[in-house]
């Protein structure tokens, strides 16, 4: 553990060490929460909107019916979407930890 010291503006640094088991770089993202006196800070990845409809758009159309089984009904359809939308985070997780 690493002894950080908070500047004017409550601006600290984060050692270099933590920086790189991280694979943080400038500009990323950190979601803080506070909770019975601890401070925790965790990566976050921040997609533009525009961007994610996109990938929404891409993940739907690879959602296709093709029979002979009865037509899946539209929460059928949004589970297979939740599914996918799991799949490209675990996706980018794990490359994320690489």
């Amino acid at each position: 553990m690493a002894l950080v010291r908070m500047l004017r503006g409550g601006q600290v640094t984060l050692p270099a060490e933590a920086r790189k088991a991280l694979k943080l770089s400038e500009g990323d993202y950190l979601d803080l929460q506070v909770q019975g006196g601890t401070l925790t800070l965790k990566p976050v990845t921040v997609v533009d909107r525009a961007d994610a409809d996109r990938q929404l758009d891409k993940i739907l159309s690879r959602v296709t019916y093709i029979g002979p089984e009865p037509e899946p009904s539209e929460d059928q359809v949004m589970d297979i979407v939740v599914d996918e939308i799991r799949a490209v985070r675990a996706k980018h997780a794990k490359s994320r930890t690489r």
